[in-house]
């Protein structure tokens, strides 16, 4: 079995640099598709509330046998439960869907500028913590500007931000502060959706390895350090995306794909989604 190494984030708690991510999978297909993924290896598999899955995430852990310790759990709060005690119950709603009693790390999903909540709903993660139903809290799709506001007001610094990260957005400015405060980065749609795969670069430095484009761009973000969650329902490229730490790339290989930056989101931007 593959052995993915692990980050350990700034309250100690160590998570695997490569989990398997559910975004876009309907329920009825999450259990297959989660159990492919702890067969192949995964042992770090990221959900949230808004992806409608948590159930079928729960069902494919509790079927796999393998012992809970060994499994790292992340799922995230969505907008319309910020606010103190929405969070709170809105939490108790994804322990119930996922079959556990915690979670390795709880996220809040978007800061939602607009509705001006994630300075109280961030304290009712760290009440969360406190009270051991999280191993870690974080956050996800945070700008530097949200950071400070949140590391302001609140006691406990983001274990992880979650955010768009690929080649095409390589979002250095923020990787930096992260790397200043002890924040981990974990990177969504790491692949950009796969935009980034048919890049002449990124082709060249995949043959010359003898592996395929999305193996490049995950050792990509490996070797930069970030945590990554490629998703896929085929079991073939679950295990395929597994199957980056056969080779490493070169210092030549990682300034050309650091070349392809040209600050393009596939999602939503953080300061205006609500």
């Amino acid at each position: 079995m593959t052995s993915v190494p692990n980050v350990t984030l700034n309250n100690g708690v160590t998570m695997p640099q490569l989990g398997f991510g559910v975004f876009q999978v309907p329920d009825e297909e999450t259990t297959a598709a989660v159990a492919s993924a702890l067969e192949a290896g995964y042992r770090s598999i990221d959900t949230a509330a808004i992806y409608g899955n948590e159930r079928g995430v729960g069902k494919a852990l509790a079927a796999s046998g393998i012992p809970r310790e060994e499994l790292f759990v992340t799922t995230k709060l969505w907008n319309e439960d910020q606010g103190h005690d929405r969070a709170s119950a809105a939490f108790e709603a994804s322990l119930d869907k996922l079959g556990l009693d915690h979670v390795d790390l709880y996220l809040v999903h978007w800061p939602a500028p607009d509705r001006d909540l994630y300075v109280q709903t961030y304290k009712a993660l760290e009440k969360i913590l406190a009270d051991g139903r999280a191993r870690a809290i974080g956050v996800s799709n945070f700008q530097v500007s949200h950071l400070r506001r949140l590391m302001e007001h609140t006691g406990i610094t983001p274990a992880v931000n979650q955010v768009e990260l690929h080649p095409g957005l390589q979002q250095k400015a923020l990787r930096a502060f992260h790397a200043e405060h002890g924040i981990a980065t974990e990177a969504w749609s790491p692949l950009a959706q796969g935009a980034v795969l048919d890049d002449q670069a990124i082709v060249g430095v995949a043959e010359a390895h003898g592996v395929t484009p999305a193996q490049v761009v995950l050792r990509w973000h490996l070797q930069s350090g970030n945590i990554v969650i490629p998703k896929s329902v085929t079991p073939a490229r679950i295990r395929q995306n597994l199957d980056v730490f056969g080779f490493r790339l070169t210092d030549a290989d990682m300034t050309a794909v650091a070349g392809l930056d040209r600050d393009l989101r596939t999602g939503p931007d953080p300061d205006t989604f609500n």
